[in-house]
């Protein structure tokens, strides 16, 4: 595989209906949102679906889930220790850093792809990898309502009490809709560092357009978080001369005229910019 020889940015619209994105634990997990009432989901929030999708498609994961483990491994460093491919590499404080990250890289698809720091106690060296793909957090085009529910169990935690106790009650929270956005790039330069491929690049669009597959909760029932549109800028070269800010200023998402409170993706109009040297793939998944 040839690694990566054109930059590509991309964004891709998701929205949410009656589902909570991303809870904030400092919040009492209510869907996290800026100052200014607008939806946030995080980058971490992100990447982990996209390495779920990536693990549903078959590929070596390295920051697994403990619900999705495959391998049998309770840890990132039982993970790293397993790997039979790494131990070939590692010499204690002779270990050579740029052997191992290659290793690394060539092992799993989400350490070449986001990069990882190969840190865990009491190990004479760590390892860090910087990875080509980029993602920022999603925001959505409209501040968002949160409803809020209370909730109650049908039986006790515990037995021995009698009545309803106070662990029966909880706090269920939604957004009733957003539409977010997500912002992300794919740089050629450390591309060539991890060996993130075009066929890699394919990956990550392929979970991009999956995002929300095999990934339904009580929080986000199955259909309430859904992928609209995704923009895939791959530019003609290596550094182009449009910016990925740029890019990003090109698309343009505004409610239509008389939208007041939105509830679907039809109620925006999206507009993009044309750009000299890169016409992005639109693909729409509606």
């Amino acid at each position: 595989m040839s690694t990566l020889q054109n930059k590509i940015d991309f964004s891709l619209i998701i929205t949410a209906n009656a589902a909570n994105p991303n809870g904030d634990p400092l919040d009492g997990n209510r869907p996290r949102i800026s100052f200014d009432g607008y939806g946030e989901i995080s980058d971490v929030c992100i990447k982990r679906k996209i390495r779920n999708r990536l693990q549903d498609m078959g590929e070596k994961i390295f920051v697994q889930s403990d619900d999705r483990c495959d391998d049998g491994c309770d840890s990132l460093r039982s993970r790293a220790e397993k790997s039979e491919a790494l131990k070939a590499v590692t010499n204690g404080k002779n270990t050579d850093r740029e052997k191992y990250a290659k290793t690394a890289c060539e092992e799993w698809i989400d350490v070449r792809s986001f990069g990882q720091v190969f840190a865990f106690k009491n190990d004479p060296v760590s390892v860090g990898v910087r990875g080509p793909v980029s993602i920022c957090q999603a925001v959505s085009a409209s501040p968002v309502d949160i409803v809020s529910m209370q909730i109650t169990k049908s039986v006790n935690s515990e037995g021995g009490k009698e009545g309803k106790a106070s662990d029966t009650m909880g706090m269920k929270h939604r957004v009733e809709f957003g539409l977010y956005v997500i912002h992300g790039s794919i740089n050629c330069q450390l591309a060539e560092k991890t060996g993130f491929s075009d066929e890699d690049a394919e990956k990550i669009k392929q979970a991009l357009m999956t995002l929300f597959e095999n990934d339904s909760s009580s929080a986000r029932p199955e259909g309430s978080m859904e992928v609209c549109r995704l923009y895939w800028w791959k530019h003609d070269c290596k550094t182009p001369k449009n910016s990925s800010a740029k890019v990003r200023r090109s698309l343009h998402i505004n409610l239509k005229d008389g939208v007041k409170k939105p509830t679907s993706f039809y109620d925006y109009d999206i507009t993009l910019d044309e750009l000299e040297g890169v016409t992005p793939e639109i693909i729409d998944l509606m």
